[in-house]
């Protein structure tokens, strides 16, 4: 059964404003050269899934860029393809006009556009989700069970330690959801939590949008999942490899950190053979690495230029440590520049930052520093 994908490129962005006052969830830089965004579209194309969907909110400029006309996930195609669905497609959808806030009103924004996809299933995926899946197999599952929706989830061990964005999924032995516990306060223990990708067919997510316009539903959880639950098959999936869910600044630092610390993450992210993680391309020039500096344990993209030295650092393309200057425990987006002699340490730059000089900043890795775009210190 052919399925077709919609991400949704906004929905978190209040959990991360550090990093998205000037660009989308979906666009958050990863791992030297990767935005967020390249997990969700390259889990769809790698299981054949070539009519794609992506709404969009605000500050989507950034993601336009990044996605282009889609040819580096093979997805500038004459049918199907990619599609960046922005706010106000129709007036009736969002008649107040008023930005959602919500997975369901942004459904609501676009049910016109999802009512022309040929497809029979839709997969609806966050860009909050960090993992190689296949999702192939999850459609599959989906089938098999005779399902209605299917979510993924994943079992982990909540403790005080993990904080509250998440939605706890209940379910039995024939793995059918009995109860969903959104945002949970005071809940430890082995749980099993939504990784934000489902499975649904196309006219039921219709009738059920629809529904939600005539009721003023609003929450896709609690309105759409919660009171089905009893009336309508919904299966869970269990994704048993390595995924990571972004839900706060610290969490995208310990995160990316933890590709450095773990080569099981990364292998388990980008060395699988048939399911790569595409992105963007650029024809930079190799790094360049000048005198005798010293590197250890980092992650460095192509185009940078290195004199000084680098420990247990991400460096996205672009970037200039200059001669005497010290990079450890840090991430530096694209084109930064550490002026000679300056000190980092458990700093996060945004793009084109420049420390001058002499500067030292220095913190925790449970509180790691961040530098605003275009700020020179």
């Amino acid at each position: 059964m052919n399925a077709a994908g919609i991400i949704f490129s906004n929905l978190h962005d209040q959990r991360i404003t550090e990093l998205t006052r000037q660009r989308t969830m979906a666009s958050i830089p990863f791992a030297c050269r990767y935005r967020l965004i390249d997990f969700a579209l390259s889990n769809m194309v790698n299981s054949d899934i070539t009519n794609i969907n992506v709404i969009a909110h605000y500050n989507y400029h950034s993601l336009m860029d990044h996605i282009g006309t889609g040819k580096n996930w093979d997805l500038a195609r004459r049918t199907g393809g990619i599609k960046i669905l922005p706010p106000y497609i129709t007036a009736y959808a969002n008649h107040d006009n008023a930005l959602y806030s919500t997975r369901l009103e942004a459904l609501k924004s676009v049910i016109f556009s999802i009512s022309h996809i040929q497809e029979e299933l839709i997969v609806l995926s966050d860009c909050d989700v960090i993992c190689n899946i296949d999702i192939s197999k999850l459609i599959k599952y989906h089938i098999d069970s005779s399902a209605d929706i299917t979510m993924v989830v994943k079992s982990v061990n909540l403790s005080s330690y993990i904080d509250e964005n998440h939605i706890i999924v209940k379910s039995n032995n024939k793995k059918e959801i009995t109860d969903i516990i959104t945002y949970p306060v005071d809940i430890s223990g082995p749980q099993d939590i939504s990784l934000n990708i489902w499975v649904i067919r196309k006219d039921l997510l219709i009738t059920m949008v629809n529904d939600a316009l005539a009721h003023g539903y609003v929450s896709f959880h609690r309105d759409i999942i919660g009171k089905n639950i009893g009336k309508l098959r919904m299966q869970v999936y269990n994704h048993n490899e390595y995924s990571a869910v972004i839900s706060s600044f610290n969490n995208y630092y310990a995160t990316s950190m933890s590709l450095l610390s773990n080569p099981d993450i990364r292998r388990s992210l980008f060395e699988i053979a048939d399911r790569p993680i595409f992105t963007k391309v650029r024809n930079s020039a190799p790094t360049k690495y000048v005198g005798s500096p010293l590197i250890t344990d980092s992650l460095i993209a192509d185009g940078c230029v290195i004199e000084g030295t680098v420990d247990n650092s991400i460096l996205f393309r672009g970037v200039k440590v200059g001669q005497g200057a010290t990079v450890k425990n840090s991430i530096l987006f694209q084109d930064t520049v550490i002026s000679n002699n300056a000190y980092l340490n458990c700093v996060v730059t945004d793009k084109n930052v420049v420390i001058r000089e002499g500067v030292v900043l220095s913190a925790h890795q449970t509180m790691p520093i961040h530098i605003e775009k275009n700020k020179m210190i």
